[in-house]
């Protein structure tokens, strides 16, 4: 086994948390050592938030669970990324980020009805809420019951 959050216990970490300038990253790695381990919960890796990522890279996600599996730490992750798939240069790396930070699904038609009903049910506006501020709310008060 490897060392893995539990996240039938806790919420892997946000969308927005960076790791070597990529978003997602870090949830995915989160869930994908959660899911080597069986400790996923309601959670799924390669679902497809991590898609955006391995999309953006070009790699698989398959590629990047036998890594997890290895026991590769978060930056050894995003080394990993760097050096494989599509090249990206840092300004790049950081524009994807900065993208997937701005997504409000609210803005989007074929979202917005869904959208506004999960928010309405955690309380956030859906107008101004970003994709990251619904999962980490979400995420926040589904263990907090």
């Amino acid at each position: 086994m490897i060392t893995a959050k539990d996240l039938t216990k806790e919420a892997p970490r946000s969308l927005c948390q960076r790791v070597k300038g990529y978003a997602v990253l870090a949830r995915m790695a989160d869930k994908g050592r959660a899911t080597i381990n069986g400790t996923m919960g309601d959670y799924h890796f390669n679902c497809p938030l991590d898609n955006m990522l391995f999309s953006f890279k070009g790699v698989q996600a398959e590629d990047v669970k036998s890594l997890l599996a290895s026991g590769a730490t978060d930056e050894q992750v995003a080394a990993w990324l760097d050096q494989n798939g599509i090249p990206k240069t840092a300004d790049e790396i950081k524009a994807w980020s900065d993208s997937v930070e701005a997504i409000q699904p609210y803005q989007d038609p074929e979202d917005r009805d869904w959208f506004a009903a999960e928010c309405a049910r955690l309380g956030i506006n859906p107008v101004k809420s970003r994709l990251c501020d619904y999962l980490d709310t979400d995420d926040r008060l589904s263990f907090a019951r």
